[in-house]
């Protein structure tokens, strides 16, 4: 499922920097969080997304997110623009 709205998205953010960036600059509508990214580099998005109340959605997949965001090599989180 949320695969399918980050490849619906008509923009997106790719990675762990542009979605902090993206959160501070209260673009975002929705966060896209790969489950099996290392905790260290996504607990900052998370709780940034948290404090601005933007739901945060979790994907199994580093690699399969990227994929979708057409990109060679796995994503940890995406940022959906509004």
């Amino acid at each position: 499922m949320s695969y399918e709205k980050v490849s619906q998205a008509e923009k997106i953010v790719v990675g762990t920097k542009q979605t902090v960036r993206a959160l501070k600059e209260g673009k975002v509508q929705e966060v896209v969080v790969a489950e099996d990214a290392d905790p260290a580099i996504v607990d900052k998005v998370i709780s940034l997304a948290n404090e601005n109340n933007i739901p945060v959605l979790k994907v199994d997949s580093m690699k399969k997110l990227g994929k979708v965001c057409g990109i060679q090599v796995g994503a940890a989180t995406v940022g959906i623009i509004r």
